[in-house]
């Protein structure tokens, strides 16, 4: 099967929940034997390639800034790379069984859509996120926002096979009228499943995301402040980086939380594992997540997490009160640092149920099990 994965990022050189899908997707696709591109934006220095054995890395257009310094996505490299994808496909669609895109942005998949009767190939397409209308203005403003809107809407008129990853977006895609048969994959989990039992936890609570305002990191702050009223050896590790990165740093200092909270930025794997791993918590407070692949994740250590109720927020789904986290009522100090006091309360035990809940789910939650579908789909193509 000749596949072209269609997407401007590559893992690692950004990181986030897309990024791995298509990464794995595409090492999983090379290791059964088929011939795959990957066709992106360029984020590595001139000169250099990306180390990814059996599969071809084609740039469709340069290194860009992704994000604006407010945090949100630019508008220029999706219209870049939807050129890039265009032009490639009507060079070389051709020589593909399958496209595989993610929905956004957009352009890309647009360009996909032009070129698939030329090319002769099928298109498939994951819907990592559907926003809402009010989302759109919220996020872009009025007129921009109506725009965001009718190309998501020209989208979902695309001949395709698409997949989600939430109950949530798929039930916006169907509402949608989405054009297409749809499969929802409920795994994307492809780290260990050895874990007998959960490591003691130290009493930190930890953020590891983007710093961007859909995270919520910058809510994260005050909160602690609130939690160590009650919890006096509360201590928090924020990681990642971002555009509020600063205003993160800022927060910390002027809270008073310099000798309790650290923000080192990217650490190695191994130092991201070990925080994680003997952590009281993970808390995610985010407003908006397609999926929340980091919740199975700590799951799979014993570790609870905290998850914000936000319309937009799919991580919900996958947190069972009280048996692995619990969710906030909202973002606000208080709602926050009142579901770290419930996590903390409820001790070892809650750890124990947590690493319970991951094995009773961990075949559903696999990636393995996601990309076989994934296959299957490739075959009848």
């Amino acid at each position: 099967m000749r596949v072209c994965i269609v997407y401007d990022c590559l893992y690692p050189y950004t990181i986030g929940g897309a990024e791995r899908w298509y990464r794995n997707l595409a090492e999983r696709l090379a290791e059964a034997g088929h011939d795959v591109t990957f066709l992106t934006l360029r984020q590595w220095d001139r000169g250099t390639d990306p180390d990814l054995p059996g599969i071809r890395i084609v740039e469709a257009g340069p290194r860009m800034a992704l994000y604006a310094p407010s945090g949100r996505r630019r508008m220029l490299p999706p219209i870049v790379f939807g050129i890039g994808v265009l032009g490639h496909l009507l060079r070389k669609g051709r020589r593909y069984d399958v496209v595989h895109a993610a929905s956004f942005p957009y352009f890309s998949l647009l360009a996909a859509a032009v070129v698939r009767r030329v090319g002769g190939y099928r298109v498939v397409v994951d819907w990592h996120e559907v926003w809402t209308r009010d989302y759109w203005r919220d996020y872009l403003g009025p007129l921009a926002g109506r725009i965001g809107w009718l190309v998501q809407r020209a989208c979902l008129r695309v001949p395709q096979r698409a997949f989600c990853f939430s109950t949530l977006h798929e039930d916006r895609l169907r509402e949608l009228g989405l054009r297409g048969e749809l499969t929802r994959l409920e795994g994307q989990y492809a780290g260990s499943l050895d874990v007998t039992k959960p490591r003691p936890a130290r009493p930190v609570v930890v953020f590891a995301g983007r710093h961007i305002p859909e995270k919520g990191v910058l809510d994260l702050v005050p909160a602690l402040a609130r939690a160590r009223n009650e919890i006096p050896e509360l201590r928090g590790e924020i990681y990642g980086d971002g555009p509020e990165r600063d205003d993160v740093l800022r927060a910390i200092a002027e809270s008073g939380l310099a000798a309790y909270v650290s923000a080192p930025g990217f650490v190695d794997r191994d130092v991201l594992e070990n925080a994680l791993a003997t952590a009281l918590c993970l808390v995610l407070p985010s407003r908006r997540e397609g999926y929340g692949l980091v919740v199975v994740e700590a799951a799979a250590r014993g570790v609870p997490t905290v998850v914000v109720d936000a319309p937009d927020n799919a991580a919900t789904a996958l947190v069972e009160e009280g048996v692995n986290g619990t969710v906030a009522s909202s973002a606000a100090p208080d709602a926050l640092a009142a579901a770290i006091a419930r996590v903390h309360d409820a001790g070892p035990e809650l750890r124990v149920s947590t690493l319970d809940w991951f094995r009773r789910n961990r075949e559903r939650l696999s990636l393995e099990r996601s990309l076989e579908t994934v296959l299957d789909e490739y075959a009848r193509a």
